[in-house]
């Protein structure tokens, strides 16, 4: 992670198909396209390699989650519960919706802990939003265990876990929806790009509706297509959708290449007694697009974060004082800085978590370190990479 290491000439053989025949949408200008038609192959491969009835790509992992939500039927005034340890885009998309992001603590998996969404369904409650982060996946069996008893959806956002499967299923294919993203950063890359999967024949036929402004696509006219539903220009442009279809072709050889390198680096710091690391639902199912340790208190990890700046480590992150992918650093969240009018009821409650604690996720994201795991390394570069952060980690026990 990310795929962009590693452009090549698949990559470039698939752009010079839509360059060279000109058509850069997805939709229309048949005649122009010689054959090609790349957001169409990519939504086929990913329902191939993914065992998947319908895959929808869109133009981000953000909008991937606005159409879930929407194919969903959520909205106004309803809760859906999401993690506090995410990118911000995941409470972005349920304030879209006009409904409510209500957070709960994560667990030791760094993902939703499978208790804390119990305690916090209400009557208004429709969908839990697990968030498979740092490349590995949430406790799968106790969330759908929970959704099924009390009649939600579960809608997995896999954007950080591309290619991570649980028990033999990919994720993002086990919820009734699944997302991830092909932003520049993951492991299979699109530069910007997004899909949504499901085995739910209406949820599909909706998600193709609402991506383009509710246009049918029954016929060879676009011009007299009807429009079932209002809907949102979220396409995929035909260039992205090429990019990620010589990405995917190469999943297989990302994925190795990144439990290699995630492989030897735990190896070298598993050598340390003070060091644990982030519990695995299914070991055998994680992408290791991330490596992410504990120590055993924030005040030593803070050590820890200087002493690999000062050994000239980089890619790694103490997400404790980060803005993006923390609560406690989302005061324009806590604040309700909007643009537009938020309803009084949204507002209130958005609000209302500047009073909330989270003592759970405070201890378990102030004492983790995440190392991003990059495909580019060459391997004899890795084995030197865990050495130095030995190093560095011991120089401060």
């Amino acid at each position: 992670m990310p795929g962009f290491e590693l452009f090549g000439d698949l990559e470039r053989k698939e752009l010079n198909d839509v360059l060279e025949n000109g058509v850069l949408m997805r939709y229309g200008f048949d005649g122009m396209r010689n054959g090609h038609w790349k957001a169409k192959e990519l939504e086929s491969e990913i329902e191939s390699r993914f065992d998947i009835k319908h895959a929808q790509l869109t133009s981000s992992g953000t909008t991937a989650l606005n159409v879930a939500l929407a194919v969903m039927g959520i909205g106004a005034g309803d809760e859906v519960i999401m993690p506090t340890f995410t990118f911000v885009a995941s409470f972005e998309s349920i304030l879209a919706a006009g409904a409510i992001p209500v957070l709960v603590e994560i667990d030791d998996t760094l993902t939703l802990d499978p208790t804390a969404v119990e305690k916090a369904i209400t009557s208004k409650t429709k969908a839990v939003m697990p968030v498979h982060m740092c490349g590995s996946m949430a406790d799968l069996d106790a969330l759908k265990d929970i959704c099924d008893r009390h009649d939600l959806y579960l809608l997995e956002d896999a954007c950080q876990a591309f290619g991570a499967t649980y028990k033999g299923k990919k994720v993002g294919t086990i919820g009734d929806a699944g997302t991830f993203s092909f932003d520049f950063v993951k492991t299979i890359t699109c530069g910007e790009g997004g899909v949504m999967m499901t085995n739910n024949d209406d949820f599909a036929m909706w998600a193709d509706q609402y991506t383009d402004h509710g246009h049918d696509h029954i016929g060879s006219d676009r011009g007299a297509e009807t429009h079932p539903i209002l809907g949102y220009n979220f396409r995929i442009s035909e260039l992205h959708a090429a990019v990620g279809l010589g990405q995917i072709k190469r999943m297989d050889e990302f994925i190795a290449i990144q439990r290699r390198n995630h492989g030897i680096l735990k190896g070298a710091l598993s050598e340390i007694p003070e060091v644990s690391f982030r519990r695995v639902p299914d070991p055998e199912g994680d992408s290791c697009g991330f490596l992410n340790f504990f120590m055993p208190t924030a005040e030593l990890t803070s050590k820890v974060v200087q002493a690999f700046k000062d050994h000239g480590i980089d890619s790694f992150w103490n997400y404790y004082e980060n803005n993006w992918h923390y609560v406690r650093r989302w005061d324009h969240l806590k604040n309700a800085k909007s643009l537009f009018p938020i309803s009084e009821e949204v507002r209130s409650r958005i609000e209302g978590i500047k009073d909330q604690k989270f003592p759970q996720s405070d201890d378990l994201i102030s004492r983790n370190i995440s190392c991003l795991i990059k495909l580019s390394w060459e391997e004899q570069q890795v084995r030197d990479l865990g050495k130095k952060m030995t190093e560095a980690i011991r120089s401060v026990l």
